[in-house]
């Protein structure tokens, strides 16, 4: 880590508002706010090994609204992935997956799913675009599984249409290839189609959906399908070691965000479009443009060093946390970053935002 580094942190952890993402919360905070919730949600039992109890009230709670008959909760994203997959190709008779080459399990996860389950995944699409029903008929043979990162988010959080996507499940449906949706970010993406997430869930054989990303929840994913599908993920969530004895805390922390923060999705949206329609005002870069989700990539003219230095002299001057994750762009004199709004954005005003990003352009 650099010394830029080391600052940029330091610079962060010091900010007393934020642009990007939720407000920071300490852990003593954190868990008197659990202890509330549990209260106030009549939990008045433990989950044992992620049965009863809370666990049991947010699978529930998830399943009814994604339209499912059943759904599984799993303390990581990275593991309930995995084993939707290894059931789809195991019942197929095929390891072949259908998927983007940005997927996050291809980009993000230390080729756990080849080494750990033998899958073989065929790219589905290539770069930052959404997959159609003509990519999935580019790919012949048997497929194990077909699956779908609603938003792309390596690709700038982007999205299928909505007869896009209807069309791919369709063409699925006609193989006889289980569609599953990695949902990390459906919550966010609800706005974009404006139909009740149930009608988007069902679309797929199988959706995974997060908890700790705009809910703002401890940790924690759910599996939700069928009810045969979800009793075989049961039996992999033991076997891969994610039944923990006590799993209660991230379920209420995961209720509290279907509770407080589902319902702020859409406005979320709504100020990352301002916020990025203003930065486009500035003559500023985004993509995509107008954004998909509350999330999408901005890109500034200047040298990353540079543009890094003049982030920590702003956070360290008016104690605002920007996004400070600078990468060189692909354009020579370029740089990018991730921009997400959530609640720590909403009190303050997009053209003012757009402003301190303008500031920060090395020019």
């Amino acid at each position: 880590m650099t010394d830029l580094d080391e600052r940029l942190r330091a610079a962060s952890r010091a900010c007393t508002r934020t642009v990007v993402g939720h407000p920071r919360v300490s852990p003593a905070d954190t868990f008197a706010a659990l202890a509330a919730t549990a209260d106030e949600l009549g939990v008045e039992e433990w989950d044992m090994y992620g049965e009863r109890g809370p666990v049991e009230m947010l699978e529930r709670q998830v399943a009814d609204l994604l339209g499912k008959p059943a759904a599984v909760f799993f303390l990581s994203g990275v593991t309930a992935q995995q084993v939707m997959l290894r059931i789809w190709c195991d019942r197929g008779a095929s390891q072949r997956v259908a998927i983007p080459d940005l997927s996050h399990l291809l980009v993000h996860e230390e080729d756990g799913p080849r080494h750990l389950h033998g899958f073989r995944f065929e790219p589905l699409t290539r770069g930052p675009r959404t997959a159609t029903a003509a990519d999935l008929a580019a790919l012949p043979g048997r497929l194990g599984a077909v699956l779908v990162e609603l938003p792309l988010r390596d690709g700038g959080s982007v999205l299928p249409s909505w007869d896009e996507l209807v069309a791919l499940s369709e063409a699925a449906r006609e193989r006889g290839v289980p569609l599953h949706v990695d949902g990390a970010r459906l919550w966010e993406s609800q706005p974009f189609y404006d139909r009740p997430l149930a009608e988007i869930a069902a679309l797929a054989d199988s959706v995974y959906v997060s908890f700790y990303k705009g809910l703002g929840g401890l940790s924690g994913a759910v599996l939700s399908g069928g009810e045969d599908a979800m009793a075989e993920a049961r039996t992999w969530r033991r076997r891969m070691g994610g039944t923990l004895f006590r799993m209660s805390p991230y379920a209420v922390s995961a209720l509290a965000g279907l509770r407080d923060r589902l319902p702020m999705m859409g406005e979320y949206v709504a100020w990352a479009r301002s916020l990025a329609a203003a930065l486009v005002d500035r003559g500023l870069h985004v993509n995509p443009d107008p954004p998909h989700t509350n999330t999408f990539q901005l890109f500034v003219p200047g040298a990353v060093d540079r543009v890094r230095d003049r982030t920590a002299d702003f956070m360290e001057r008016e104690l605002v946390d920007l996004c400070w994750d600078w990468r060189p762009a692909e354009s020579p004199g370029t740089c990018w970053t991730e921009v997400t709004i959530l609640s720590g954005a909403l009190d303050l005003a997009p053209a003012q935002v757009a402003d301190w990003f303008a500031g920060l352009v090395d020019g």
